[in-house]
């Protein structure tokens, strides 16, 4: 079935006005100016940008990724899709081997449906158990545990064609040869680590690529001691995620990070269950945690993940961390897009690419979302 779009459109780093978009079924067949719209164009009167793309996210309306269902699964898919984000990377934690098999399944299996109302499942992001239990966040320090090849190995073959991020601490012992050993088959993230900056440009040049939520739980940078920070900063190629919600990272330095990476910055949300939900008391895995004034917090204070939707980062790089929508844009769009291997078809308005949309207001909330040439309800 073949639809139209009509209206002011974000197309190869620009924001255009007059661009008609066509869709026929499930992918864009065509983009291009036109003085007006055609007769059955739809009209739109905000702006048309790619669906956003989350790398690092939990859960959201009441759910979690580590719930270990697929009806658990489904329900974040659908919720995220409705705020905007129209691909993830289903996101764990540290966890029991059992947990995480489970709930690395149950994604697994959801993943090869590809509900058309749900955000599509493009990757699987371990957010541990091979980290440093001195920077374990929110995460259980029970459930933390070496680096291992074996556990790995195990978990790679439940989803083998899955793109793969796992989050590690290089300083623990055996990080250096987990690496060696899927650095073909799994994007290695720094984060929840200890390192300095020497041991983190040796993770670099080991075969790391990203940094899990830039400035969260790792060694931040100093005059004389850069820390892992400093060595994200002067990295040419590795990406790294920043949490845009006003209350992991300020939005000065939000800004800064934004123009020291070019090109490298993806936003994420780090969602939990709570998200979408009324303030109150909720678990992450095995660990009670409470939302007050938009901010999820263990009993001693610790962060634990966000309530952000991508929309609100969106928003809130440009209110308050200042940057030009034109700027912010490719950040939850077609830099996720190359971290999860999808940039030839998922990030970008373009011919032959996916019909992932959406549509923002004015005031950038999210107005319409299509998910593969289907509007979300």
């Amino acid at each position: 079935m073949s639809s139209s779009l009509y209206g002011r459109a974000f197309i190869s780093g620009h924001l255009r006005e007059g661009t008609l978009i066509t869709i026929d079924d499930d992918v864009i067949t065509d983009v291009r100016d036109a003085v007006s719209a055609p007769p059955g164009a739809q009209l739109v009167s905000g702006v048309i940008l790619p669906g956003f793309i989350d790398v690092h996210v939990h859960g959201g309306d009441g759910s979690d990724f580590m719930d270990g269902s697929e009806e658990a699964v489904a329900r974040v898919t659908a919720f995220h899709a409705g705020q905007g984000t129209t691909a993830l990377a289903a996101t764990t934690l540290s966890a029991s081997r059992q947990d995480l098999h489970a709930a690395v399944s149950a994604i697994a299996r959801v993943a090869k449906v590809r509900a058309q109302a749900a955000a599509q499942i493009c990757g699987i992001h371990l957010e541990g158990p091979f980290l440093n239990v001195k920077r374990a966040g929110a995460q259980n320090p029970s459930s933390i545990r070496p680096a291992d090849i074996h556990e790995l190995a195990a978990l790679l073959d439940l989803a083998p064609a899955m793109r793969w991020i796992v989050t590690l601490a290089p300083e623990l012992p055996g990080a250096h040869a987990l690496m060696e050993q899927f650095r073909d088959r799994v994007l290695f993230s720094v984060g929840h680590t200890a390192a300095d900056y020497a041991e983190v440009v040796a993770a670099l040049e080991w075969g790391a690529g990203h940094f899990t939520h830039l400035f969260n739980a790792m060694t931040g940078i100093q005059h004389r001691a850069p820390g892992a920070v400093g060595a994200a900063l002067v990295s040419t190629d590795a990406t790294a995620e920043l949490i845009a919600d006003g209350i992991h990272v300020h939005h000065a330095v939000l800004r800064i990070a934004t123009l020291a990476m070019p090109n490298r910055i993806a936003l994420v949300t780090d969602a939990v269950r709570a998200c979408g939900m009324p303030e109150g008391r909720y678990r992450i895995y095995e660990q009670e945690f409470v939302v007050s004034d938009g901010a999820a917090r263990l009993a001693d204070g610790t962060l634990a993940g966000s309530v952000l939707t991508m929309q609100q980062a969106v928003r809130n790089m440009v209110e308050l961390a200042g940057l030009p929508l034109e700027l912010v844009i490719p950040l939850a769009t077609e830099v996720p897009a190359r971290i999860l291997k999808i940039h030839g078809r998922k990030g970008r308005i373009a011919s032959g690419y996916d019909a992932d949309l959406v549509v923002l207001s004015d005031r950038l909330t999210v107005q319409q979302v299509i998910v593969r040439g289907r509007e979300l309800s």
